[in-house]
């Protein structure tokens, strides 16, 4: 969604805190705002000026016509705006159709003045540009003011200035208030493209001898915008329109939908409702919605939404559960009903089993089979899951199955769907026949604001031989329309390079066929373009930062006639430009927010048509005689599966967007259509908002267009709103009566287009115009031709199931592909929940266990007392040498480390093991001893070069008291304990040592805290888990000797030669 509507409150702020005018601005600021908790007190202190002065008070709740709804008091005092709230703040309201609560109000200061002081200010956006309105007479009676305003256009890129003002708007202006009012609609206007507002009007504005004054005003602002505005906006409250509320699960999806480059849209109707949607696709959400309503079904759709854009697993998953919260939240006697898809139902398998919630499931497209098992699995379970199989299955077939939960199609729900809003008035009769071709004018104009296809754009965009260049690292689409060139048996791979920025010139691997290329990715457009000149297309997957400024870089190379754009949320204003630059270039721009367009046999973008085996079912590697543009994306893979089953196949088909300004309209695609020879017929999916569909009608009037046209507009539910909800796509909204999809249609039909009764009777329309033209020989089907075979993916071919290998790896502690990483099995939200610390974390890397909390205790004991032993042993020294030798932390650490070993460290499983096995086999500690000293072997673990009896470790004191205090048992720390004994009695150093000491005491763990086996205990001991310790340990230390000589900025080391003996043999020293 880009243009959303700001409160009165927020519109004010931003005119008073950036409009630059030379008119002086009064009453800046002068604004307090009630709510149902307003301390008035407090609120006072706030604004003293609410004491002094006559005010003025009304609802700032995106109302039209507040004064004449008596919802203005007007020049009082405060005790009376008091008394004048009480009767309706909180109190329930009905406005047209809406019915809401009066929850925010808005008190200024009231301002006298006269009638003829009063004017009317609208600037709004338009795809030329931008329209200034103005009335010399403005007010609560300034009545129809697109009859009566003065009117200004301002194009693209261009500025407006005084002398423009005066000359255009305000011929009817008191003379004495000319340069007032010139300087503040230049200011107005300016600080209307600076803060990307998309709607800004002032009604009335008041121009008295002190100033101008705004007293009521209602604007859009583009949301898109927001990373260019951040810091001038803030953090904007968008407020829902009236007769809605603004619920948290709103915010939450509009949340994530900002954050991802995919799009995810909630809006909550009926939170009561028992039907909830969960549709992917923009287009088609809307279709669903359409069908339920036009069943009878508008009382119980409880949300319109839609997520599409390839959302990653965790934003589906993380959508479909806050679908499945707010369903469950209430009880309904009969029961409720989901049309979706499935995610995140096995975590609300409780509530939905209780609500009695049954899920209608439509799975088309690519993999349609797999999703229908694994939804049928989950049905199993619970809830009953009624899936519909194919893409063969219509929205109203499917919504059909939903009869049993009888709401829908009774007498009470029907008799409440406004009758202008169903199609069947205008509609009812199928065409039996094609209307003779008339003789076609292809100069006909059109009209200065649509003048058909631009002078020097190409009536052909695709042919076999079109070669694309593909911003972007998007592997899998490329590997997309190499297939899709393969299997239309193309000479040559249609991309012939790709601009990625972020890296350095290469080369990438990718499969025509069986076969492996390489395809050259460059860092900069220019190298792309000149190795290049045969490249004619661009497709741009950029961003929606910087697909813009790539998009603008392109059009500097005459070489490129077509741009396709697929980014979604470019802001208007930049999207304009686009459109104005590509005009004066002769460049053709497909998008914003588009998926692309395909020309079967020929050429696609990007992911358009879907999965191959899409691809396949609908015969798009060959063409066929019907040419359609859609807005929709994922509704154009909808038209290419209905052409396909009810006609020869689809010619070429576009999606220009779904965005208010797309790059291309429906009519410049149409006039291409209609020049093109191999198109016999078109189809036209249009949509609500917007009104480029009127110029088809004026087309066909003036025999622009002769071919069969065939065309539907979606969005017919939204007159059965009783507030205004915006779809999925930008554009999809409507701003007057004739922007509703209902008007549309009804003025398509009156034109002499062929409109289906619904979209469920399209293909019927589209197969009965398509057999009348084989019957005239109009059309004459070509016999079909087999495609070549394309290998399938082995990654696709396993998500299939289809195939099997063997695992290079296998691993059982970690797994990071879910919604959140997993440590042997516990989510890392909660490891920090329960507070495991590192001793936690390392008893589950480590041993695949939630240890005791005296043992992870102890684990990080060890950690912190065998963390450093100063810089004069072995791997600290090494650390150190090599740190000034300028080498790199990773370097000096892995020196360190590599002196870690039994005589250095490396203690621990030599101790453990040694003790282990004497006092498993039963000799008492004195045997083992002199064992030991027979052999001539050194007791690991026994001794220490400083401490003594007499000097103890003190790590080695804090260590035992811990164990004895907190461990269960200490078997084999008492065995080590008296072998102490025996040797401190024959030498005071020979003391049990810390890596000794935790070698057995981790022994004492492993075996007594009741988390293993006798045999998994002693098989991490064999496989040296215990030097793990220290060599983790130990790191932070030498960690700490790197970073303490790069501090101290120490030079290269040399060792002293007084501390080097120099022994050499006698017969090299003569």
């Amino acid at each position: 969604m880009s243009a959303k509507a700001i409160s009165e409150q927020t519109g004010k702020e931003f005119l008073y805190k950036y409009i630059c005018t030379s008119s002086a601005i009064q009453n800046r600021f002068k604004y307090a705002r009630v709510t149902p908790a307003t301390d008035w007190a407090r609120l006072t202190q706030d604004h003293p000026w609410l004491l002094s002065e006559r005010l003025v008070v009304k609802p700032d709740q995106l109302i039209k016509r507040r004064g004449k709804l008596g919802l203005v008091g007007i020049n009082l005092t405060l005790d009376q705006v008091k008394a004048w709230l009480k009767q309706r703040l909180g109190q329930e309201t009905t406005i047209a159709n809406a019915k809401g609560i009066l929850k925010n109000f808005l008190i200024e200061p009231f301002v006298p003045h006269k009638q003829e002081e009063e004017f009317y200010v609208c600037i709004y956006a338009a795809r030329e540009g931008d329209y200034v309105l103005f009335h010399h007479e403005g007010g609560v009676d300034v009545g129809d003011v697109d009859a009566k305003a003065q009117k200004l256009l301002v194009a693209v890129d261009e500025k407006l200035s005084e002398s423009d003002v005066k000359k255009h708007l305000l011929q009817h202006a008191p003379a004495d208030k000319k340069d007032i009012l010139a300087s503040f609609i230049c200011g107005l206007f300016n600080l209307y493209e600076d803060l990307y507002f998309t709607y800004l009007e002032i009604n009335p504005l008041v121009v008295t001898k002190d100033g101008v004054y705004i007293l009521d005003l209602a604007a859009k602002i583009d949301a898109t915008a927001d990373y260019i505005c951040k810091v001038k906006w803030g953090d904007v409250e968008f407020p829902p329109p009236f007769g809605r509320e603004a619920y948290p699960e709103e915010a939450y999806i509009a949340d994530l939908d900002a954050k991802s480059g995919a799009s995810l849209k909630l809006t909550i109707l009926n939170p009561k409702g028992r039907i909830w949607t969960m549709v992917a696709g923009g287009g088609a959400s809307v279709v669903y919605s359409d069908t339920i309503c036009d069943l009878g079904g508008v009382n119980e759709l409880a949300n319109y939404g839609e997520y599409s854009g390839a959302p990653s697993e965790q934003q589906t998953y993380d959508y479909a559960k806050t679908i499945l919260s707010l369903m469950t939240r209430e009880k309904h006697p009969e029961g409720k009903g989901d049309a979706g898809i499935v995610r995140a139902i096995k975590d609300y398998q409780g509530p939905l089993k209780e609500h009695e919630v049954r899920i209608f499931v439509r799975r088309g497209g690519p993999n349609y089979q797999e999703g229908l098992r694994v939804m049928g699995e989950v049905g199993k379970q619970n809830p009953p899951a009624e899936p519909c199989l194919s893409g063969e299955a219509t929205p109203v077939s499917l919504v059909h199955r939903m009869w049993p939960l009888n709401f829908l199609l009774n007498t009470s729900s029907c008799s409440l769907t406004p009758a202008p809003s169903r199609t069947a008035s205008f509609s009812e009769s199928k065409p039996d026949g094609i209307a003779p071709a008339k003789k076609a004018k292809p100069t006909a104009p059109l009209g200065k604001s649509s003048p058909g296809s631009a002078a020097g754009k190409a009536t052909t965009l695709f042919s076999r031989h079109t070669k694309a260049i593909v911003w972007g690292m998007q592997t899998r689409a490329v590997q997309g329309m190499l297939d899709f060139d393969y299997i239309c048996s193309r000479d040559e791979p249609s991309v012939a390079a790709m601009v990625y920025p972020f890296t350095g010139d290469h080369r990438q691997k990718f499969y025509w066929g069986h076969k492996e290329i390489l395809i050259p990715v460059y860092k900069n457009m220019s190298d792309a373009m000149r190795k290049h000149p045969e490249v004619d297309v661009l497709i741009n997957f950029a961003s929606l930062r910087s697909a813009y400024d790539s998009t603008v870089e392109t059009m500097n190379y005459p070489q490129i006639r077509t741009i396709a754009i697929i980014a979604e949320g470019i802001p208007e204003a930049l999207t304009r430009k686009l459109i104005k630059a590509a005009d004066k270039k002769g460049v053709t721009i497909i998008g914003p927010a588009t998926v692309g367009g395909i020309k079967p046999g020929c050429f696609k973008i990007g992911n358009t048509g879907g999965m191959l085996d899409n691809i396949l079912a609908s015969k798009l590697y060959r063409p066929g005689s019907v040419a359609y543009v859609s807005r929709s994306g994922g509704m154009s893979n909808e038209l290419n599966n209905i052409i396909s089953r009810t006609t020869d196949g689809v010619y070429e088909g576009v999606a220009i967007g779904g965005d208010r300004y797309p790059g291309s309209t429906f009519m410049d695609h149409v006039l291409r259509y209609q020049d093109t020879p191999g198109v016999k017929m078109i189809v036209v999916l249009g949509e609500i908002g917007g009104t480029e569909e009127y110029k088809i009608c004026r087309g066909i009037k003036e025999g622009r267009i002769t071919k069969p046209v065939v065309c539907w507009c979606i969005g017919t539910c939204a007159t059965m709103f009783s507030s205004e909800v915006q779809f999925g796509h930008a554009g999809a909204c409507a701003n007057q009566a004739s922007e509703t999809a209902v008007a549309k249609n009804k003025a398509l039909k009156e034109a002499g287009v062929f409109v289906p009764r619904s979209f469920d009777e399209l293909g019927e329309v589209i197969q009965s115009v398509y057999q009348d033209l084989v019957a005239k020989r109009v059309i004459e089907p070509a016999e079909e031709v087999p495609p070549p075979t394309v290998p399938m993916d082995y990654s696709w071919a396993r998500e299939l199931g289809l195939i099997r290998k063997p695992a290079s790896f296998m691993t059982s502690i970690c797994d990071e592909r879910g919604q959140e990483l997993i440590y042997a099995g516990m989510p890392i939200t909660e490891v920090f929940k329960e507070e495991m610390g590192i001793g936690g974390v390392l008893g589950l890397l480590w041993f695949q266990r939630r240890l005791p909390r005296y043992a992870c205790q102890f684990i990080e004991m060890c950690l912190m007392v065998t963390a450093d032993h100063g810089p004069a042993v072995s791997g600290a020294h090494n650390t150190i040498v090599c740190a000034r030798a300028g080498k790199d932390l990773v370097s000096s650490l892995t020196s360190g480390l590599l002196t870690i070993g039994d005589r250095f460290g490396g203690a621990l499983d030599a101790a453990a093991k040694m003790f282990s096995k004497a006092f498993d086999s039963g000799i008492i500690p004195m045997e083992f001893v002199n064992k030991m000293k027979k052999e001539g072997k050194l007791i690991m673990g026994i001794g220490h070069r400083v401490k003594s009896i007499n000097n103890p470790d003190m790590r080695v004191q804090i260590l035992k008291d811990y164990v004895k205090q907190h461990f269960p048992a200490t078997p084999l720390l008492d065995y080590a304990l008296e072998v102490e004994k025996i040797t401190t009695s024959k030498k005071p150093n020979l003391i049990l040592n810390v890596d000794g000491f935790i070698g057995v005491a981790f022994v004492d763990v492993l075996r007594n805290c009741g988390s293993f086996t006798r045999e998994e205990a002693d098989e991490y001991i064999d496989i040296g888990a215990l030097n793990g310790i220290f060599v983790l340990g130990r790191s932070m230390g030498f960690i700490g000797h790197y970073l303490d000589q790069k501090r101290l900025k120490q030079g290269l080391y040399r060792h002293p030669w007084d501390d080097i003996s120099y022994v050499l043999p006698e017969h090299m020293t003569m």
